[in-house]
């Protein structure tokens, strides 16, 4: 196993997760997108680290940022935040070479009891699929408990996006669905790997649309989403949340 891949993914995690929960206490209303996106910019570069989003073609942004009905790729914008708004913040990082990738979903205030059980199910299905990530079990198995928690709820799996491998690049094999996928059973989970275990969810219906930035996808039906996401790596006998 690679045990400085390891080390500096560690680290790079230990950043993130930072990162991460600065952004999350700057969501409040009258903020803006960009002002968080802004914020991450200059939190990623006082590690010395690089936005791992940057290294995307076409994308110009160290965060996604994705509000009520947008499930992922938001470009930042400068529309404020509303009172009620449910905000996502998508963000990654490289650090020495290595790319770490997260999100959370908060309610701006005041919180409803409505959105809080449905962010609560959500990151119980996340924490749920991770206890899975070890060695020797399947990209399914992990898929299957995400899926089973959010529909057990009430609520729908996106079926269109996925979580992914990471790494050397930002998006890596293997794919790892919302769902139950048959064809991830053969997906054996290794030692060394590092994944980015993620829920993509919605209260109501899971088939989306491209917004006309070209970059943002929003459920059809206007419902509301969420998405919870970890890199973690896998060891010999278990595995170590990164991003937390």
């Amino acid at each position: 196993m690679n045990t400085q891949k390891q080390t500096l993914m560690t680290e790079g995690g230990a950043h993130l997760g930072v990162i991460k929960r600065e952004l999350l206490a700057a969501v409040k209303a009258g903020v803006t997108p960009i002002e968080i996106d802004a914020l991450a910019d200059r939190l990623i570069a006082s590690y010395g680290d690089y936005p791992s989003f940057k290294t995307v073609r076409g994308y110009h942004h160290a965060t996604c940022i994705n509000t009520n009905d947008a499930v992922v790729h938001g470009i930042p914008t400068s529309t404020p935040f509303k009172p009620g708004d449910l905000v996502t913040i998508d963000v990654g990082l490289v650090h020495k070479g290595w790319h770490l990738d997260t999100s959370t979903t908060t309610q701006v205030p005041p919180a409803s009891d409505k959105v809080s059980q449905f962010l609560a199910i959500g990151r119980e299905a996340v924490e749920s699929a991770i206890k899975l990530a070890l060695p020797g079990n399947s990209i399914y198995q992990v898929s299957e408990a995400m899926q089973k928690i959010v529909e057990g709820a009430g609520y729908s799996v996106i079926r269109d996006l996925t979580g992914h491998g990471v790494g050397k690049h930002l998006h890596e094999e293997p794919s790892i669905p919302c769902y139950a996928d048959h064809r991830s059973k053969s997906d054996i989970i290794k030692p060394g790997q590092a994944l980015a275990v993620e829920i993509m969810y919605s209260m109501g219906d899971y088939h989306l649309k491209t917004g006309a930035d070209g970059w943002t996808l929003y459920t059809v039906d206007g419902s509301l989403t969420g998405m919870f996401e970890e890199s973690v790596f896998v060891t010999e006998t278990g595995y170590l949340v990164l991003t937390k």
